[in-house]
């Protein structure tokens, strides 16, 4: 099945259920795929991408295992849902519409003006919902991104927020992916991942991936070790040796708000993810605050241009020291 295709041109199936040799599926909602194995399983997993709708990478190596699966080249042995998150900014190319929809789970649609996006954020909350609560097997959820800004650390993942410890099989993965660092969130988000780890107690984490590129512009070569940790992970098959040096850990400490018209932060317009600010040195300034690095500090997501209120960056110290 070609989910990309059939989302991208807004095609809706006739037929919206059937079956392959190793799985049944439904086609639940523009996008939305739920496949599940005939044999036993033991866990169920979330893998979504597109959520920001120009970073397309993901979105084309999920489509590539959604067809490997009905081909037969690839065994499924969870019950899997894969979900292509804001089809109406894939199609018009757009990181998103009216608001960021990573930004807009956890119920916080509900503060937001009833458009687009704020109504698949709660038609895919029900989507989620609907899959975790019908199956009490282990639940896991992978949502795939990639990033306009260069990076230190070109491929991380993010760890939402929580009190219990990390689940070593999700961790194992991400190791096993090539990833070059993992960071752990202080505080609770509305992050897709944010919402699967505390409503569903879901192994939940955000990738982020490498460069956004348009459709039909990215060399899935250079997502090789996600494709193959995912396609093990789902068929339950040895994951494969890590290549890299050993993965690098951050524990985020701060999140710099611009509160004021005048905020400057004390970085170049394309200054990378990661970069780093030594003790006393300030971080961003704006009337009545500025923010100085009581010491060494790395950050991430550094954007000035936010509306006044929201999140310039988050501030990160080395959990390896």
């Amino acid at each position: 099945m070609d989910l990309l295709t059939l989302t991208l041109n807004q095609t809706t199936l006739q037929v919206k259920q059937g079956e392959t040799s190793q799985f049944t599926w439904q086609w639940l909602a523009e996008g939305v795929l739920q496949c599940t194995p005939h044999q036993v399983y033991g866990k169920s997993i979330v893998l979504s991408a597109g959520v920001h709708g120009n970073e397309t990478a993901p979105i084309e190596l999920l489509n590539d295992i959604c067809q490997d699966l009905f081909s037969g080249d690839l065994n499924l042995k969870v019950r899997l849902l894969i979900v292509f998150g804001n089809p109406d900014a894939m199609r018009a190319g757009q990181r998103y519409l009216d608001n960021d929809m990573n930004r807009m789970f956890c119920g916080a649609y509900q503060q937001l003006e009833l458009l687009k996006e704020t109504l698949r954020a709660k038609q895919l909350e029900q989507l989620i919902t609907d899959f975790f609560e019908a199956d009490k097997t282990h639940r896991y959820h992978y949502d795939l991104h990639t990033a306009i800004r260069g990076s230190l650390l070109p491929t991380f993942a993010m760890m939402p927020y929580q009190t219990h410890a990390f689940d070593e099989v999700l961790l194992q993965s991400l190791d096993a992916a090539d990833l070059d660092a993992v960071v752990y969130h202080n505080a609770v988000g509305k992050t897709f991942t944010h919402f699967t780890s505390e409503t569903f107690n879901a192994s939940s984490s955000t990738l982020e991936l490498g460069k956004a590129k348009p459709f039909g512009q990215n060399d899935l070569q250079a997502f090789d070790a996600i494709n193959q940790v995912i396609r093990a992970v789902i068929a339950e098959i040895e994951l494969p040796k890590r290549q890299k040096q050993p993965l690098q850990n951050f524990k985020v400490v701060n999140s710099i708000i611009k509160q004021h018209d005048d905020f400057v932060l004390n970085l170049t317009s394309d200054a990378p993810n990661f970069s780093t600010f030594q003790k006393d040195e300030i971080i961003a300034t704006q009337t009545g605050h500025d923010d100085v690095a009581s010491e060494q500090v790395w950050i991430l997501f550094p954007n000035p241009n936010v509306k006044i209120g929201l999140r310039a960056g988050l501030i990160l110290t080395s959990l390896d020291n």
